[in-house]
């Protein structure tokens, strides 16, 4: 996937679910996968061209492994000339060594948001950008079915009432796909996730289930993600079409 391609789907997203206002300050969440540098490069893009200005600055949230090297991605933020800040946690430590938790993942989500967006708060954002993918969204829809027995999957836009935060995401129209084309057209330098659950979650199940539904029933996928934008789920913005 071109850049232009990814400009175009994110601006769809922008637009369709007004997600960007005229002096926004946007803290971008980059994990270091190739989700979160290719919005990093949406966003920058877009900014030169999109009618209602705004400013971004890229955070991460450093979970305190060792060997985490951070700097190709520091690199990359001052090619692009935007800000980056690294938040120093002891997340991985109290996570697995002294909660020594089952099931990690939850815990750990709510803790590195918690730090973002508090660096987000201190920064000045009054928004924060998550690099949630198509694939990420029909994936929670599954989750939510199977697990808790309901249609539910996370909004494009939500606002966070208790940090006067609004979030956004604006890759949900890109699929998995074009985001590994557009990471090896363009040598993102990604940082591999040195967590130890990686590739263990309930995520990874419904990953390879959506992976093999679309196998078996081609073009599966690309209804389901119909359905979610047109079940009229609790909590979503309404969609505007142009």
């Amino acid at each position: 996937m071109k850049l232009q391609q990814l400009l175009s789907y994110t601006r769809k997203a922008v637009d369709e679910y007004q997600m960007i206002q005229e002096g926004d300050a946007i803290a971008v969440g980059i994990s270091g996968g190739k989700d979160s540098l290719a919005m990093l490069y949406a966003l920058q893009g877009l900014r030169r061209f999109y009618p209602n200005h705004f400013d971004i600055h890229a955070i991460t949230v450093s979970l305190g492994y060792e060997g985490f090297d951070l700097s190709p991605i520091r690199s990359l933020c001052e090619e692009l000339e935007v800000p980056y800040t690294v938040i120093d946690t002891e997340i991985a430590r109290i996570i697995f060594d002294e909660r020594k938790e089952d099931n990690p993942c939850s815990l750990c989500a709510k803790m590195r948001k918690g730090a973002f967006n508090q660096e987000a708060k201190r920064i000045g954002c009054n928004k924060v950008a998550y690099a949630h993918h198509k694939d990420d969204i029909i994936e929670t829809m599954l989750l939510s079915l199977i697990f808790e027995g309901r249609f539910h999957s996370f909004s494009p836009l939500t606002y966070l009432d208790r940090m006067d935060l609004t979030v956004i995401r604006p890759l949900m129209f890109v699929d998995e796909a074009d985001v590994i084309g557009f990471k090896n057209k363009y040598a993102l330098p990604t940082v591999k996730n040195p967590c130890p659950a990686d590739g263990y979650t309930k995520r990874e199940y419904a990953k390879k289930l959506l992976r093999q539904l679309n196998l078996e029933n081609p073009g599966v996928k690309e209804r389901m993600f119909s359905a979610i934008l047109n079940g009229n789920i609790a909590g979503w913005p309404p969609r505007i079409l142009r």
